[in-house]
């Protein structure tokens, strides 16, 4: 029975945590702080082949910068730069002007260039 005690308020408390506003089930995943994203990725939009991005950083960065492959689509292959705030990662040019943000959506980004096409970046 005590341990009834215990569990009971703390599922409540759980419960009503739950129901207060918080994240939805859709709303984007944070990444995960084992997330590094130095390494080789592939930026893939509809209609294009995919191209390969190599992102560098020091060790636990949120920013860094971008050595793209032949082949990106639209303006990407002037990509040098990105940065990493909660789960949105920004991708900009040579110039500082934003090509892209993309949102976490487990073990991959998802979003649009600023032109509006649909991309994905995965490993």
């Amino acid at each position: 029975m005590s341990r009834w005690r215990v569990a009971g308020p703390m599922l409540i408390a759980a419960t009503l945590a739950g129901c207060a506003g918080g994240a939805s089930l859709s709303d984007s995943a944070a990444p995960p702080a084992e997330l590094t994203m130095p390494g080789r990725w592939m930026l893939a939009a509809p209609n294009a082949p995919a191209c390969g991005m190599t992102f560098t950083a020091r060790p636990g960065a949120s920013e860094g910068s971008v050595s793209p492959e032949g082949g990106c689509p639209e303006r990407f292959f002037t990509s040098r730069r990105w940065s990493l705030r909660q789960s949105a990662l920004t991708i900009s040019d040579d110039s500082n002007n934003e090509l892209a943000q993309l949102s976490y959506a487990g073990e991959r980004f998802e979003g649009k260039s600023n032109s509006g096409t649909a991309l994905t970046l995965a490993r």
